[in-house]
Order: structure tokens, then C-alpha cells, then sequence
């Protein structure tokens, strides 16, 4: 295969000429046709077993779509893990505003610490907190007449109940370094968990059915009222009414029963104060040499998670996940690969620094290098591309054209500062270039707005040029992508503690194009 698809190149100049086979060359080295992902719906029933998901709480109405697809998808694998490990702390990293945290405390009454390292994204998450005491009394609603319904449901449809194995998963590829320098091909098999699924029907009586609907419907308005308890522990302690025993006339209760409704009160009372925060969000900067147990001071068994942590934090949070025993799981879904620290990008000897990229052996022993413009491409969204959500053309040539303004004029090849979207800001290609030399501190006065449009006339017939090598840089991302994630799944291949390791996908490409999670889990005695 690589002798065919070497073709696509000329073998003398090296450059491009044959398009269609570049392009079934990216297709082919895709993570979605290598088979190295294992199915989300094969995690989530090994996880399982005959547990219930939760019900009630939707986070549409206080998040966009994509932000509400992936903390639902998210955080429903993030409960199967935590009950899985038997534990109840979760450690969200780069929790941002808290979306993911806030959900995973609510919906699943898990204890969660947020940490971000923007202070300003610590506060907006205590402030979207405080906002949704506004949404609490629809929450309980909805999850009324979501019983109602199930319990309907229930009585007309009994369910199936299902039994899952889940085999043991083979742990043999990459145990060591020195396996992995000989081997030059990946064994794609031993990468992916094999699960065998059966269902056994269970026969029921309209008397076993009417019993068992009874206690199902008590259990159901137990959860109910676990959900909204947890509800109530993220709010602040104004946020609703408490309902206690002084609403009642106790006049015309009993001495006996007075006793009994004020234990009551006071057991509800406890278990709000006990359930007050379940949410916490921290401010902190997270490295590989963090030490959690400074930040959270009663740490305990627990899992971390991150939704789109970004550079070498999605790195850093593997590193701790292994090194931590208090730590038994880890789900990471990274981004931002663009800022990813390389070892061997500027051949640099730096000893004591801890890089992005790469984290297995195999490619430390190697020495591989992507590069800059090569993790820029691994951030483009082909699936987007694929249904119609075009590049942004116009903006990308204005951002080239500047590129040679200021390396003509100016002098500049490299900067430390951004333009940023200037261009969303900017009425025409001037404006543009004028906003832009003002964020790299470069003096405008010189350059007329004559000269700056003679640059934009001078190469606005190769835009569609520019178009045609940007697709090619979005064929390509998914096999950059690929190589990243390999080498995070690779790195967890070579602990000794793990006990399983897989990469998922988890969200739809076209909502959420970085979609795959790194998730691993330690063995039992760790």
C-alpha cells in the first residue's frame, strides 16, 4: 500500500500529481479506517452491566448545541466509569466555565473539583452556577412528568434484561520499549477490547409485573428526588424555598408524629448541607508535576476528566493519571493541537522539559517530528468540509497577503503576537491590514492605502489557488490527528498499571470535530 500510494507523488520532484490518490492515501491512514477505536456503545455496556442511566436534567436550555452534545455524551461515560471504579470524586481539568462539571454534579451527584487555570473562567462558572436557580423549578418539573410517563411505560412494556461479559482484553502490544523499536507496524487487533454481548428474555406474570412496577415507581421518586436535592446543593442556599415541617399546621399532629416530621426535616436539612457543593471550581495552572493533593485537600480515589483540553494539557493529564495511584481512571478529549510542544522540533537540548509530543518511546526513539504547520493542519475539520462548511477563503487570504506585507515592508518573518479575528472586525481588505499592523506593533503611517491594494490586486487571482491548498490541508488533518492520538494511546500502552486503554469516539464530527476520547483505566490493586 505505501509503494502505491507513494505514487501520488513525482519521484523526482517530490511535488503532488495525483490528487485522487493523495486523498484514498488520507482516507486510508484515518483513525475511522484503521479499526483502532473500540465502539462507545461497546464501552458503555461492559461498563454497565444492568445499572439504569439517569433521567431528568437536559442541558439545552443553558448551553449551545455543541457544547450540550458533548456534556451529555461526556458525562453519561464519565457515570458508567465512576460507578464502574465504585468511586465518587471526578477531577475535571481545563474545566473552563464549568459545563461539563456543573452537569456531571447535577445530573449524577458526583463531587467535582473544576480546575481551570483562567481565573476569569472560574469565576463565570460560579456565576453560571448562581444563574441556574432559574432553571431548578423546570428541571423538577420535567422530571415529574418524565415519571409519569416511564411509569406508563413500564406498566405496557416490560423491558429486556440484559447480561454483558465483556472478555479480557489483550494487553500484549508495545508492553516495552524494546518491543516497540522493532516493530515498525502497529497490530491493530491487540489495540481494541473485545466484547461479546447475549440477552435472556425474562418471562413475567401480570402479578410479578404489577409488583415489580410498584417498586420500580418508589425507586423512580427516590431518583427523582436525589435529582433534585443534588439541584439544590449547586444552587446557593437563597436560591429556593425550603419547604420544612413549619408549612404544616402542627397543631393537629401528634406528639409522636411532630417528633417523627421535625427528624425528618432535620435528616433533609443535613443532607443538603452534606450536598452543598458538590461542585468546586479552582483556580490553578496544571502541569505533569503537579500535585493534586496541594490543590484538593481531601483527595480520594477518583477519575479525571477534560473535556477539549487544549496542548499539552490533554498530554499533562495523562502523565498525572499514571503517576497518581489515588487516580483509577482518566477520559481525555484533547484540542488545540497547534499548541503542542514538540521535542524534536527545534532540536533543542532541554533536559528537564516535559513535551507535548511525542509521549511513547516508540516515537521518542525515533525522533519524530510534526511541526507547526502540520499541527495547524490536524485542527482543520474535514467532516465539516465534507457537508458543506466551507473553509473561510476570503479570511485566509487576507491573513496571506499580510504575511507578505510584512516581510516585504516590515522585515518581519517571526512574531510572538497575533492578529487574531481581526477579520470578522474588518470592513475591507485595508481596514484589515491597518488593525492587523496595530496588534504587531508595527507603524501603519508608512505603508499608503495605494500600496496596500496594489498587494491585494497583485495576488487575488491565486485565491482560488489558496482555496485548492487549504482542502488539501483538511484531507491530510485526520492523519496528523491520527498520529497524536496514537502516540497518547501508545504512551498508556507502555505503563504497567494500566488495565485497559482505548481510544473512543465520542461526538458527532460535524457538531464537535474533535471528538476522540483517550480513556484508560488502572488495574484493581493500583
Amino acid at each position: 500500500d505505501d509503494d502505491i500510494f507513494s505514487s501520488a507523488f513525482c519521484e523526482n520532484s517530490e511535488k503532488l500529481i495525483n490528487v485522487h490518490l493523495f486523498a484514498l492515501a488520507a482516507k486510508y491512514y484515518s483513525l475511522s479506517n484503521l479499526g483502532v477505536c473500540t465502539p462507545l456503545e461497546d464501552v458503555l455496556e461492559a461498563l454497565k452491566g444492568d445499572s439504569e442511566g439517569a433521567t431528568g436534567i437536559k442541558p439545552d436550555e443553558f448551553m449551545n448545541k455543541k457544547k450540550s452534545h458533548e456534556v451529555q455524551v461526556m458525562s453519561e461515560l464519565v457515570d458508567n466509569i465512576a460507578n464502574y471504579c465504585g468511586i465518587k470524586q471526578v477531577i475535571d481539568i481545563g474545566s473552563g466555565k464549568g459545563y461539563l462539571s456543573s452537569f456531571l454534579s447535577m445530573q449524577y451527584n458526583l463531587k467535582v473539583y473544576g480546575i481551570d487555570s483562567s481565573s476569569s473562567n472560574t469565576n463565570g462558572a460560579h456565576e453560571r452556577n448562581r444563574k441556574l436557580k432559574k432553571h431548578w423549578r423546570a428541571y423538577q418539573s420535567r422530571g415529574t412528568e418524565n415519571l409519569k410517563s416511564q411509569s406508563l411505560e413500564k406498566a405496557n412494556d416490560r423491558p429486556v434484561e440484559s447480561e454483558i461479559k465483556c472478555k479480557t482484553i489483550s494487553e500484549e502490544l508495545l508492553n516495552n520499549a524494546n518491543s516497540l523499536q522493532n516493530q515498525d507496524q502497529m497490530i491493530i487487533h491487540d489495540l481494541v477490547p473485545s466484547c461479546s454481548f447475549t440477552e435472556m428474555a425474562t418471562p413475567a406474570t401480570s402479578t410479578e409485573t404489577a409488583a415489580d412496577l410498584v417498586t420500580w415507581t418508589q425507586s423512580q421518586e427516590t431518583k427523582l428526588s436525589e435529582e433534585v436535592l443534588a439541584i439544590l446543593g449547586v444552587l446557593p442556599a437563597d436560591a429556593v424555598e425550603d419547604f420544612s415541617s413549619s408549612h404544616f399546621n402542627c397543631g393537629e399532629l401528634c406528639e409522636e408524629e411532630k417528633v417523627q416530621r421535625k427528624m425528618t426535616s432535620l435528616k433533609v436539612k443535613a443532607r443538603k448541607s452534606s450536598e452543598s457543593n458538590l461542585y468546586f471550581p479552582l483556580t490553578s495552572c496544571i502541569t505533569a508535576e503537579t500535585e493534586l493533593s496541594d490543590i484538593i485537600t481531601d483527595l480520594e480515589d477518583c477519575m479525571m476528566v477534560g473535556l477539549h483540553t487544549c496542548g499539552d494539557l490533554a498530554a499533562n493529564t495523562l502523565r498525572i493519571f499514571t503517576a497518581k495511584p489515588e487516580i483509577k481512571a482518566v477520559c481525555s478529549v484533547g484540542c488545540c493541537y497547534h499548541l503542542l510542544s514538540e521535542q524534536f522540533e527545534n532540536q533543542q537540548e532541554c533536559h528537564d522539559q516535559v513535551w507535548g509530543f511525542p509521549m511513547c518511546q516508540y516515537l521518542k526513539d525515533k525522533g519524530w517530528c510534526c511541526g507547526r504547520n502540520a499541527r495547524m493542519s490536524a485542527c482543520l475539520a474535514l467532516e465539516r468540509v465534507a457537508v458543506g462548511q466551507m473553509l473561510p477563503t476570503e479570511s485566509l487570504f487576507y491573513r496571506a497577503v499580510l504575511q507578505v506585507i510584512i516581510e516585504e515592508i516590515y522585515g518581519v518573518t517571526k512574531s510572538d503576537r497575533h492578529v487574531g479575528k481581526t477579520f470578522s472586525k474588518s470592513s475591507s481588505f485595508i481596514d484589515y491590514v491597518r488593525r492587523s499592523l496595530k496588534k504587531l506593533e508595527l507603524d501603519d503611517s508608512k505603508l499608503p492605502d495605494s500600496c496596500i491594494m496594489d498587494y491585494y490586486e497583485k495576488y487575488k487571482h491565486r485565491m482560488n489557488e489558496l482555496e485548492a491548498f487549504n482542502m488539501l490541508k483538511v484531507v491530510l488533518a485526520p492523519c496528523i490527528e491520527v498520529l497524536i492520538l496514537l502516540d497518547r494511546l501508545c504512551y498508556l500502552k507502555e505503563q504497567e498499571n494500566i488495565a485497559w486503554s482505548g481510544l473512543v469516539k465520542l461526538f458527532d464530527p460535524v457538531k464537535s470535530p474533535r471528538c476522540y476520547a483517550v480513556i484508560a483505566l488502572k488495574n484493581q490493586s493500583c
